[in-house]
């Protein structure tokens, strides 16, 4: 059967899972899960932490954590370049990219968002959050825009699932009131702007404001939890 990709909101990190199995383009489900919201039991079947991204895969197996759906879902594109055979120098680099995006430049934009996490009356906490956010995530823009004043795209010659999971995180920046990434981090900009424009992007923000999509790969709809729990049982 075809896969189910679990995705939260509100701006997930699951969002750049999205993309890339638009840009696979065979057949998919979503699952959408409120990230503010309580976990179904259904969900704690297949993530019992309660993260997104997760996801059945088509042989009725459960996946959890970007780089591994990322990954799974390159490896069923290599035709179409989302990813390289392992052990080659290409999938190293996408790997490395990868990696650096998780560790470091999803990692230290979450300093921003724990700070929501403390008591409105925690302002020295707050405050602290959000400068060790600033600091830290502008070292990260600042070299990955490096690698753009010498590449059109993250990882390869052309669009692989690096810059799908770049397109979902990036954002945060911004969505944190950390950045003017136009103004202080214009290659990024221009990166972001050039993926905005793709439609398989296009289509993610319409199913993360759940507004009329049009999706341009494999989407079969999304899958209610009855659907899903008869498939877990199986």
């Amino acid at each position: 059967m075809e896969p189910v990709l679990f995705y939260g909101v509100p701006h997930g990190c699951s969002f750049g899972s999205i993309v890339a199995l638009e840009w696979l383009g065979q057949p998919y489900r979503l699952h959408r899960i409120d990230m503010m919201a309580k976990r179904s039991g259904t969900f704690a079947k297949v993530n019992p932490l309660g993260q997104t991204p997760a996801m059945i895969t088509s042989d009725g197996g459960t996946l959890t954590e970007s780089l591994a759906i990322l990954h799974n879902i390159a490896a069923r594109g290599l035709d179409k370049g989302l990813g390289f055979v392992q052990g080659s120098k290409e999938f190293d680099q996408l790997n490395w990219t990868l990696s650096y995006l998780h560790t470091s430049l999803h990692s230290d934009l979450g300093y921003g968002w724990n700070a929501f996490k403390l008591d409105d009356s925690d302002t020295l906490g707050r405050d602290m959050l959000r400068k060790m956010a600033r600091e830290k995530a502008a070292k990260d823009y600042a070299f990955l825009q490096g690698v753009l004043d010498n590449s059109e795209w993250l990882a390869g010659d052309s669009k692989t699932v690096a810059d799908a999971y770049f397109i979902g995180i990036a954002r945060w920046g911004e969505d944190l009131g950390l950045f003017d990434i136009a103004k202080e981090f214009p290659g990024i900009h221009r990166h972001m702007a050039k993926l905005e424009a793709d439609p398989a992007v296009i289509f993610a923000h319409a199913i993360e404001d759940e507004a009329p999509a049009t999706s341009s790969g494999g989407f079969l709809g999304h899958s209610t939890l009855q659907d899903l729990d008869v498939r877990l049982a199986a």
